[in-house]
């Protein structure tokens, strides 16, 4: 939920007024139109931006500020010249319907298309479609109309009933969009893990099970990185829970903005995360985990000493396309282990590309402390 729905309800308000001064406002006023037009303009706009924020699409303002300076300035003019309200209202309609295809457009640029997604673009499609085509109608049945019986004339009855369906469908419409937003985003935070807004192991694994059976039909390679910062009970210890938080946090910050918007990630455990690499072999998925632990060797902690430098190991394998994840994540896991033993800070893999070196072995902060105390 975000701005959108104050734009929509900013939207209503406008609409409001506008339909107000319709009422209110002296029929034989010059005035009547030209405020008339400004308010809707505004509710008009109000609905687009929201709609085209709602999906993070830009609105260009130039070509809507340009319709309405044109409508406007010949609105001006028929005022002047005629008393018939006929040219008037195709005018400001013809505006309105303008904007509203501009809109219509915007949102059909989105690669979102879910349910109210289309639905507001279809409800765009057909305000539009209205402000076209029914003055033309409603105008040839009755003709022209005098100032002093807009009020009493057909168009004016069919433009309240219109109004009163459109301005109804429409709030229905907006206010589904937001409740649907709203949902998805309660079922996004629940999937998330609160510290470090990776995916929580549930989400993780549920987003990986689809993902293999996507790559299976589209015979792409998938691998899995597993990951698990070193010594961290140490960390915890040392420094205290809150820099084991700030630790965790910021390996799945480094994790999150090292991967492609394609892959999963997720922390599926106190320190450890997993990785699947969607379209993508064992050899460029390990040479994806050494830059993660290169990265994350050489970054500094607030909370943690400024001498010392957190650690990770990584297991790396490709899946087989017929594993279950199960039996993946139980190879990779050991891999991981194995990295463990072959003395930390190392990416280890079920075939390691022939030009990689091992690094050096991580050291423990409790013995890089005592190291220090015993220099100084």
């Amino acid at each position: 939920m975000g701005r959108y729905v104050l734009a929509f309800a900013a939207s209503y308000f406008f609409f409001a007024l506008g339909f107000s001064a319709t009422h209110l406002m002296a029929e034989e006023s010059p005035f009547t139109f030209h405020v008339t037009q400004a308010f809707y303009t505004l509710g008009t706009v109000c609905v687009l931006w929201g709609a085209a924020e709602r999906i993070h699409q830009r609105l260009f303002f130039g070509p809507i500020m340009l319709t309405y300076a044109v409508a406007a300035a010949v609105l001006a003019v028929a005022v002047v010249v005629s008393d018939d309200i006929a040219p008037r209202l195709y005018i400001v309609n013809t505006g309105y319907g303008v904007m509203f295809a501009g809109g219509a457009l915007t949102l059909m640029h989105s690669r979102r298309r879910e349910l109210f997604d289309v639905l507001v673009i279809w409800l765009f499609v057909a305000s539009s479609i209205n402000f076209f085509v029914r003055p033309v109608l409603t105008l040839l049945v009755e003709g022209s109309i005098a100032t002093g019986d807009y009020r009493e004339s057909i168009y004016y009855s069919v433009l309240n009933v219109a109004l009163a369906i459109m301005s109804l469908v429409t709030a229905i419409t907006l206010i589904g969009a937001c409740v649907s937003d709203l949902v998805s985003s309660m079922r996004e935070t629940s999937a998330r893990d609160l510290l470090t807004g990776l995916r929580n192991r549930r989400a993780f694994e549920n987003d990986l099970a689809t993902m293999l059976d996507k790559a299976k039909v589209a015979d792409v390679p998938v691998s899995l990185v597993v990951a698990d910062i070193d010594h961290f009970k140490q960390v915890n210890d040392l420094w205290g829970h809150l820099a084991g938080d700030q630790a965790i946090a910021g390996f799945g910050k480094l994790i999150d903005g090292t991967v492609r918007s394609c892959d999963i990630t997720g922390r599926i455990g106190g320190e450890e995360f997993c990785i699947l690499v969607w379209n993508c072999d064992e050899t460029e998925a390990t040479r994806l985990a050494d830059r993660i632990r290169v990265a994350f060797a050489q970054t500094k902690h607030e909370s943690i000493s400024s001498n010392i430098h957190l650690t990770a190991s990584f297991g790396v394998t490709q899946w087989t396309g017929k594993e279950s994840y199960r039996r993946l994540f139980g190879r990779a896991d050991a891999l991981l282990y194995r990295a463990k033993d072959g003395g930390r800070n190392r990416v280890e893999a079920t075939n390691m590309p022939a030009d990689h070196e091992p690094p050096a072995p991580a050291i423990a902060p409790v013995e890089l402390q005592e190291r220090r105390a015993k220099a100084g």
